[in-house]
């Protein structure tokens, strides 16, 4: 499987936003408390319900099906309140997972994370690039992600099962720190 690029990722929806302006980042060149959110090996989906103490949902904003790829542009917020915790976009090949697998994530219901812990999937990330997303209008096509403040985020590829079957893209809103403190 090629590495992952953020123009790739944004171009398997079947309405692609602007590419932001961004630039790759080491880890230790991210502030807290993104760093603690990129810079692991979990669930990003459990990191965030840890991070803010509640639990999480996802709502799709768009989605493409093509030659055995199911790609789709998600947000997760807070379950209640539907702050915006992460914004992402995955392409994830059918194939490599499971039947019952594939139909939790084509229900489109529940965050990735939990359906492959529901699953017991076994899973690993490689991540590819760390990413620094400058403040402007391409971030605009994210709802809830704050434009004027630069975002964090990661790529990768998500081994499930050793098989190299999700491709990812994960951006934390560059006012999370504010989100925290309310």
């Amino acid at each position: 499987m090629p590495v992952p690029t953020l123009e790739a990722l944004i171009a398997s929806l079947p309405s692609p936003p602007a590419v932001p302006t961004y630039q790759s980042v080491a880890p230790d060149q991210i502030p807290e408390p993104y760093r603690s959110l990129l810079v692991h090996d979990r669930h990003m989906t459990i990191a965030m319900e840890d991070f803010h103490q509640c639990k999480i949902t996802v709502r799709v904003l768009q989605r493409r099906q093509f030659d055995g790829w199911y790609a789709r542009q998600i947000l997760l917020e807070k379950v209640g309140s539907g702050e915006v915790v992460q914004g992402g976009i995955v392409r994830i090949h059918l194939h490599m997972l499971d039947a019952p697998v594939q139909a939790a994530i084509l229900k489109e219901d529940t965050p990735l994370g939990h359906v492959l812990i529901n699953n017991n999937v076994m899973r690993h990330i490689d991540v590819t690039s760390y990413l620094r997303l400058e403040p402007g209008p391409a971030l605009a096509a994210w709802p809830g992600i704050d434009c004027m403040s630069p975002a964090w985020g990661r790529l990768g590829i998500l081994y499930c099962n050793r098989q190299p079957a999700i491709e990812l893209f994960e951006v934390v809103p560059g006012n999370l720190k504010l989100q925290k403190d309310n």
